[in-house]
């Protein structure tokens, strides 16, 4: 596949809550919002949906958890780049969270579609179309992180695997790891992350 603009006889759009029609292969800023976003990360499962507790673990927590470990490794980072930790999964409102394993099996296809979408959303929300390579790295960390949390706490991965896979403990205070690691329900996910979207993003 080819990405392409999207024609009514090959609907490429999805009609969002807010009202918005987002193209996935020519997504304009002006079709994005935070609520969509909110609304539709607080709803898609981490982990292909394979980790345990009452509710799954969404997209919209794993963000949130990503920014707490990125606080905690950096604490003076700028808010900018807090507010990109937030959106780094936000194509995944639409296209959905498909594991690494997936990915890797579709190729660059899906790449393009998400780094399409990703861009601009960081538009919209006042960011670079594309992080600086510094920035990026930071938000990877952060997720190596997150991910090293989710996959000891609800994933079934032992601490050795995890620590190969992605890296070391990031040291969150218990308290931190207690409230984050315990998946939420989509209605307080969704609040959670536009309150702390409001936070970190300046007008």
């Amino acid at each position: 596949m080819t990405a392409r603009k999207s024609t009514e006889s090959t609907r490429a759009w999805q009609r969002m809550l807010s009202g918005r029609r987002l193209d996935l292969l020519d997504p304009s800023p002006l079709d994005i919002e935070i609520v969509d976003i909110a609304h539709g990360l607080a709803r898609v499962a981490r982990w292909n949906g394979q980790t345990s507790g009452a509710h799954i673990f969404s997209v919209a927590q794993h963000t949130l958890l990503v920014e707490a470990v990125m606080r905690q490794q950096t604490p003076r980072v700028d808010v900018r780049v807090r507010l990109a930790a937030l959106l780094h999964d936000a194509p995944e409102y639409v296209i959905g969270d498909m594991i690494s394993p997936f990915k890797a099996v579709l190729g660059g296809d899906y790449k393009v579609v998400e780094k399409r979408l990703l861009s601009a959303i960081h538009i919209r929300f006042g960011l670079p179309p594309v992080l600086a390579d510094e920035i990026t790295q930071q938000i990877k960390a952060a997720d190596r992180g997150a991910a090293y949390l989710e996959a000891t706490h609800l994933a079934g991965f032992s601490g050795t695997e995890a620590k190969r896979l992605f890296g070391r403990d990031p040291g969150l205070p218990e308290s931190t790891v207690r409230d984050y690691l315990m998946p939420w329900t989509a209605a307080r996910a969704e609040k959670q992350l536009l309150e702390r979207f409001t936070a970190v993003h300046l007008p």
